[in-house]
């Protein structure tokens, strides 16, 4: 069972992958359309993004920080060979959070909604971490 988490992470990376590629059109675009130059994107100064490029840009971002304790959780359950059925469901559970995340964050961008969001996927994040930290307890 443990080796399954692989999907969950890969999921996860696809994400990353899809929104990095609407940060890359949405700065490509803004370029086209004289909304930045292209010349900001050396070191990301003079110019302000516009308002969308500057949502997938963070929203990027953001999936290189508590995303990171994910696959670190995913990785060790698969080690420890702790990825029993609520791991996995967490794991599925957190993955789905951050989809609807993204979708929040990058189209509506509605704060209330999206922090419940985000803070129901560090809920779940906790629990994977205290579900495979209980059971290499266990299992010494």
């Amino acid at each position: 069972m443990q080796s399954t988490l692989i999907f969950p992470m890969a999921a996860m990376v696809s994400l990353t992958v899809v929104v990095m590629i609407g940060m890359v059109r949405s700065r490509i675009r803004a370029v086209k359309h004289g909304e930045v130059k292209s010349t900001y994107y050396k070191t990301h100064q003079g110019d302000t993004e516009p308002r969308e490029v500057a949502q997938f840009t963070r929203h990027v971002a953001n999936l290189f920080e508590t995303p990171v304790l994910f696959y670190v959780a995913c990785l060790a359950a698969m080690i420890t060979r702790q990825g029993g059925t609520l791991l996995m469901a967490l794991a599925w559970t957190f993955v789905a959070l951050r989809v609807v995340h993204a979708i929040v964050h990058l189209r509506s961008n509605k704060i209330p909604l999206r922090m419940n969001v985000f803070g129901t996927s560090c809920i779940v994040l906790i629990a994977m971490w205290v579900t495979l930290t209980l059971g290499v307890a266990a299992a010494q």
